[in-house]
């Protein structure tokens, strides 16, 4: 990457996102990470879909679950989304350092998150360096008040 971000990085950067956990289960172990690539595709069913870097470990464990959860995160979760950022070693997870419970898949959805929706993996689409899950939400609620987080990118051409 260059150091200034071009004319079309910054224009892509202005497309806000929302921040979001989207957790599934691996066997036993809950896993999960900040996403900022979901959407509601449809109402009938109602889907949202998720676009996952095709190198991660969450993609797999995805499909092999066939189930995933989106919490969706405001400020009241800033300080829980900082252990998903980070690298553990063995079986240990950013759930073992967050309040969480589960929604009806088993998927795991942080306690506090301003709303959550649970889905069954319906699909995917390549995207180039991502695929895109597409998920039938079969529960969700909100669990109080308030307006989710946004997020712009410096650079729309990467993290």
């Amino acid at each position: 990457m260059p150091d200034s971000p071009s004319p079309l990085a910054l224009a892509l950067g202005r497309i806000p996102t929302g921040l979001f956990i989207v957790a599934t289960r691996d066997g036993d172990a809950s896993l999960g990470f900040v996403g900022s690539f979901v959407m509601q595709q449809a109402f009938e069913p109602p889907t949202v879909s998720v676009a996952i870097g095709r190198d991660r470990d969450h993609l797999a464990a995805i499909r092999k679950a066939k189930t995933f959860a989106v919490s969706v995160l405001d400020g009241a979760c800033a300080p829980a989304m900082g252990a998903f950022f980070k690298k553990y070693e063995g079986r240990e997870t950013a759930f073992d350092h967050v309040e969480h419970t589960n929604a009806p898949s088993g998927a795991p959805i942080l306690t506090n998150a301003l709303a959550w929706v649970d889905c069954e993996l319906s699909g995917e689409f390549d995207a180039g360096d991502h695929i895109v899950v597409f998920g039938k939400v079969i529960a969700g609620e909100t669990t109080r008040e308030g307006d989710p987080s946004i997020h712009l990118r410096k650079n729309g051409l990467g993290y």
